[in-house]
């Protein structure tokens, strides 16, 4: 039995992060398919840019809340920690590769703090790590205007802090260094562009 939790967590997760609200709010608002503007990133950063802040804002949360509402869903049926966390991984991966959007989406950056969010509020129960990866965002951010280089940052150094926060559950570490590597190998084309200066950087901060 409990091996079917593992697999309706997985499945439950992947379908949520599958759903592209990227893709929904600009062709239901905008008329626009935003894969054919900007970088063709189903995210919230590309939104923002093809769409304006306030589509940018709505797909962000949207992807925050697709992690985090699959975790509740395990927490509120009682399963197991690692079923929980399955659900919230899986939504990560859901969201790169949608099956709603031909497999091709975003980086995953948004569907990680809602699965970091999920981990805080369900199995840490202490706010500090998501709050301290958000803090990390808008610092870098704030310092060198790059989406991409602070969201690979803050990822990546949460899931490094996590190992403070998990009262010896490393596989909470784990299953969040995967996907903040997994959102470095997303960002791949960005870090060459970083390099090359010429990555987009931000207007409003």
């Amino acid at each position: 039995m409990e091996n079917i939790w593992y697999l309706f967590a997985a499945l439950c997760g992947y379908l949520f992060g599958s759903v592209p609200f990227a893709l929904v709010i600009g062709k239901v608002f905008y008329k626009k398919d935003i894969r054919n503007y900007g970088s063709g990133n189903l995210g919230g950063t590309n939104a923002g840019r093809v769409l304006g802040k306030t589509a940018g804002l709505s797909v962000t949360v949207l992807d925050v809340l697709k992690g985090f509402i699959a975790m509740l869903i395990f927490w509120l049926l009682k399963t197991n920690t690692n079923v929980i966390l399955l659900a919230g991984f899986a939504a990560s991966i859901g969201h790169a590769f949608p099956v709603f959007a031909n497999f091709k989406g975003g980086k995953s950056v948004s569907t990680y703090f809602g699965f970091l969010l999920g981990v805080c509020t369900f199995v840490i129960k202490s706010p500090w790590l998501f709050l301290i990866g958000l803090g990390i965002w808008i610092i870098c951010l704030y310092f060198t205007k790059y989406v991409s280089l602070s969201s690979m940052v803050a990822t990546n150094a949460a899931s490094v802090l996590s190992v403070f926060f998990v009262n010896n559950n490393y596989f909470i570490t784990v299953a969040l260094l995967i996907v903040s590597l997994f959102i470095v190998y997303r960002h791949r084309t960005n870090i060459e562009r970083i390099k090359n200066k010429t990555e987009s950087k931000v207007k409003w901060i």
